[in-house]
């Protein structure tokens, strides 16, 4: 792993399954991803898609791997970047089952680019302040039924 690349872990009270589910189901992400629904059919190759709760496309990307309960790879772009980038970012998700209650959930977000890290406007003000916030809510989504209150990001 390098300089280009964010990585976020935690441990949440559930299962890989529901957590499957939380990650890959659009009525659950849109409960604690700022309101961003996904969608996508979850086979290597097909399109994935984050909308706002207008409809307009947020992020979009391309199924690089789905493991149901343990892995989930996809490519992430966001429509109007202008950086110059050789391929795109990708985010891969990484079940660990503990125990009976308890999940290793790892992210990894590389091919960042310095930019991605602190510039107004990226990524909730960098990434760096994207994912903790949104696998925080996460979390709490997952352990509570309830979001924490709801931070505006567009």
């Amino acid at each position: 792993m390098n300089q280009n690349t964010y990585l976020y872990v935690t441990y949440i009270a559930t299962t890989s399954e529901k957590l499957w589910r939380a990650l890959t189901e659009g009525e659950f992400t849109s409960q604690y991803f700022f309101s961003r629904r996904i969608k996508s059919d979850w086979q290597v190759g097909a399109p994935v898609h984050y909308h706002r709760p207008n409809g307009d496309l947020d992020v979009f990307g391309e199924v690089l791997a789905a493991n149901p309960y343990t892995h989930l790879s996809y490519t992430w772009s966001v429509p109007g970047d202008v950086t110059e980038r050789e391929e795109p970012t990708r985010v891969t998700f990484d079940i660990e089952s503990i125990d009976e209650t308890t999940v290793k959930l790892t992210l990894k977000h590389e091919n960042l680019l310095p930019e991605d890290w602190f510039e107004e406007g990226q990524g909730f003000y960098g990434y760096n302040n994207g994912w903790p916030a949104i696998l925080s809510n996460l979390k709490t989504y997952m352990e509570t039924g309830k979001a924490l209150p709801p931070i505006v990001a567009d």
